[in-house]
């Protein structure tokens, strides 16, 4: 029988080091400037402004023995190894022409080769952008060309696509490790295989230079480029993971981290790729999520820390009911993001496996991941909000109508105000201005409210974007694209709540009259044209679409006729 989340579960949190400490609760709320300021004490960020991130992760002592393994073949990449690498990669991209300012595209599943790439991109000053793996051709195109991108990197199988588009593409093994002694000739055989890396020019890099260009929906519209500095990327690493680690009793450097989450998500990238890395920890590698591929991996590996969207973590639980023994004993600590999750789905977690420090965080790509972070101890175990915000982080709760700033408990669209903000929106001056106001404040679009202990939850959100299984969708897009078929005259897409995937797409479509169209065809129609993750899940005919006076889609009204159907 489910018990409530205030009941007193048979749960161990994980112990806080003598040192931590907190705010003062008189001091982390301002009712003067409506500012909540984080109740972590604040983190001194590195001043040095010719610093880049790569050099600042391997700054930092790397004591494990393992940095990156296949979960699936075993194969390792260890810490003695990684930085020579990331210097191979560095020279051969210079040797092909690849120098600082340059856009180079990443379009992978997860891989031990990823981070590889990513460092020996950052390593020059070059930029990265990543995208799904499963994007269309018009998808490709659309970002390469919007971010200027000169090289790619993909799956052999996927090089026509960028010969297509005309661009300088390298094919990148799937999955194993490598023999440098056994490689064979490929461009990336030959780029991680290099023997003089010692000679790779360095630029000067400066923390406010372009490092990354990660695209999301923002608030509202179709997707956009986010442009995150060095600067950034150094403010994730340290006031995310690197201060989350020194909270807790155990060593970073023992710990195992299993990571499904996408390294080209905002999330994977920052955390699993950079943050990872630079504690030394272990990051086991999954390239797609299979729940028995995971259970393997936890017990093989002794995974201590596994992050997760809704539903991974349902997987998970499903897994630990049926699967007993010693398997979950390394397992301390699931972090769900990218998407809410039932208080139903939280219960059954931490009933099945009481000894996990369950938490959740809250991000944004415009704020490199970086928002706020559980944090449960003996005293206060808070599963269902998104915890506490991150050090140097501040916060407020603003009433969307009269724009006046709202204490604890009441609840308003979250503005977020920090180092890890990004520096804007590629070539979208207008955007930027929209979203971040003179005074750097980042407006998320989301409802929120801070309880009277600092803890953020989440209520809702005034952004249209869809959020299925993680990730982001604009309907703007799917529109764009259903209005284009012959017999629909008119389409409005929102979302649908869906018990798996979190959210879908559903599309209301006004078509033709005498038109045959069925639901099918209009899916499919879809399908054709985007990413898996994409696809309208469902359809409704209407005779209208409701829009405001000034055309725009009423999508409140939308979520209304949906409670209806």
């Amino acid at each position: 029988m489910a018990t409530s989340m205030n009941d007193n579960l048979n749960f161990t949190a994980p112990k806080p080091k003598p040192t931590s400490h907190t705010r003062n609760n008189s001091h982390w709320y301002s009712p003067e400037t409506g500012i909540y300021h984080s109740k972590h004490p604040p983190v001194n960020l590195p001043t040095d402004p010719f610093l880049d991130v790569v050099s600042h992760i391997f700054s930092k002592p790397h004591n494990g023995v393992s940095a990156l393994i296949d979960s699936t073949s075993g194969h390792t990449i260890p810490y003695s190894h990684l930085y020579p690498l990331v210097k191979s990669m560095a020279y051969g991209l210079h040797q092909m022409g690849i120098s600082q300012g340059d856009v180079v595209l990443i379009l992978l599943p997860n891989s031990i080769y990823f981070p590889v790439i990513v460092f020996g991109v950052l390593y020059l000053g070059a930029v990265v952008t990543t995208m799904n793996p499963l994007s269309t051709l018009p998808e490709i195109k659309k970002q390469t060309l919007d971010s200027n991108a000169t090289l790619a990197f993909t799956l052999p199988d996927c090089l026509g696509k960028f010969h297509q588009l005309g661009l300088r593409a390298i094919g990148v093994p799937e999955t194993g490790g490598f023999d440098l002694k056994q490689m064979g000739m490929s461009d990336f055989d030959k780029l991680i295989g290099e023997k003089n890396p010692i000679s790779v020019p360095r630029t000067a890099i400066r923390q406010e230079d372009t490092a990354a260009i990660m695209y999301s929906s923002g608030t509202t519209g179709a997707c956009k480029g986010v442009v995150l500095t060095h600067r950034n990327l150094i403010s994730m690493i340290e006031l995310f993971v690197s201060f989350e680690a020194s909270q807790y009793e155990y060593s970073s450097e023992g710990n195992v981290h299993l990571v499904v989450m996408p390294m080209f998500h905002i999330y994977g990238l920052s955390h699993s790729v950079l943050g990872l890395l630079s504690l030394g920890s272990t990051v086991v590698v999954m390239k797609k999520f299979d729940a028995d591929e995971m259970v393997k991996a936890i017990g093989r590996y002794r995974v201590t820390h596994f992050t997760a969207v809704p539903p991974l973590l349902v997987a998970l639980t499903a897994k630990a009911k049926i699967v007993e023994g010693t398997v979950w004993k390394s397992l301390k600590q699931v972090c769900c993001g990218a998407a809410p999750v039932t208080r139903k789905s939280i219960e059954d977690f931490v009933q099945t496996l009481p000894h996990v420090d369950f938490i959740q965080g809250y991000g944004m790509t415009e704020s490199t991941a970086v928002g706020s972070r559980g944090f449960n101890t003996e005293k206060c175990r808070k599963h269902t909000s998104m915890g506490l915000m991150a050090p140097n982080m501040e916060a407020r709760v603003v009433d969307w109508v009269t724009g006046s700033f709202l204490p604890p408990r009441r609840s308003g669209e979250l503005w977020l105000r920090g180092p890890a903000v990004m520096k804007g929106y590629l070539n979208n001056p207008e955007a930027t201005a929209i979203t971040i106001d003179e005074h750097g404040w980042l407006r998320t679009g989301d409802i929120v409210y801070f309880d009277e202990e600092g803890y953020l939850h989440i209520l809702d959100r005034l952004k249209e974007i869809i959020k299925y299984k993680g990730f982001q969708i604009a309907p703007a897009e799917l529109e764009a694209i259903l209005v284009t078929h012959p017999d629909i005259l008119d389409a409005a897409v929102t979302s649908a709540k869906d018990e798996e995937a979190g959210e879908v797409p559903m599309a209301f479509v006004l078509k033709r009259q005498g038109s045959l169209l069925s639901e099918a065809a209009v899916i499919d129609y879809v399908a054709m044209q985007v990413a898996p993750y994409k696809k309208v899940r469902k359809v409704v005919f209407t005779h209208s679409i409701p829009r405001s006076a000034a055309g725009k889609i009423l999508r409140r009204e939308l979520r209304g006729l949906i409670s209806r159907i």
